[in-house]
């Protein structure tokens, strides 16, 4: 199987920049893409039990893997959720699986969400790992429309090794993210 085509541009294009630009003394110093996790947390799931198994088709169609159910850890009774209740589905990617689908993210669909303007520039923790929130699974084309039960939203983090914002968003810069005019 030949490597993802993210991947290749990373190794032949985006990271002997980057060294440049950065002035590493070593290749290894290259800020890369470490995982991405997904996740779709569900407080619906309380009422509908047919709400995990729907965010699961929908997480796995997405990422091609199969996501992890996330269980309350403790009982709160302010939200009526009592503890090892399905609370949400989340999975993480590595490897050519991670930029896969990075690719589709940043390739197919970011640019189907409507009135876009770029994903914020302040969405960086402060360690070069970045957190995209997405309203709705309807932007990957994977998903079929009629197949829908209800639009969800999910949390896209990008873990990266980059050791300052401005690496991470370098990274993902030259890979392909849109980020928006307005600087941080």
């Amino acid at each position: 199987m030949a490597e993802p085509r993210l991947k290749e541009r990373y190794k032949a294009e985006i990271a002997p920049e980057l060294m440049r630009q950065f002035s590493y003394a070593n290749a290894m110093q290259v800020p890369r893409v470490q995982k991405i996790t997904v996740n779709i947390g569900l407080g619906e799931a309380k009422e509908n039990a047919r709400a995990v198994e729907t965010a699961t088709a929908d997480i796995a169609t997405i990422t091609g893997q199969k996501p992890v159910v996330t269980k309350a850890k403790k009982a709160i009774a302010n939200f009526k959720i009592r503890q090892s209740m399905p609370v949400g589905v989340a999975v993480t990617l590595r490897g050519d699986r991670m930029w896969e689908f990075l690719d589709r993210l940043l390739n197919a669909a970011l640019p189907r969400i409507r009135d876009f303007h770029g994903v914020p520039v302040k969405a960086f923790d402060g360690r070069g790992n970045f957190s995209l929130g997405v309203r709705e699974q309807l932007i990957f084309p994977e998903i079929d429309y009629d197949k829908v039960d209800r639009i969800r939203g999910m949390q896209i983090n990008i873990v990266t090794t980059a050791r300052t914002d401005e690496e991470g968003r370098r990274l993902l810069e030259m890979m392909g993210m849109p980020f928006s005019k307005e600087r941080a």
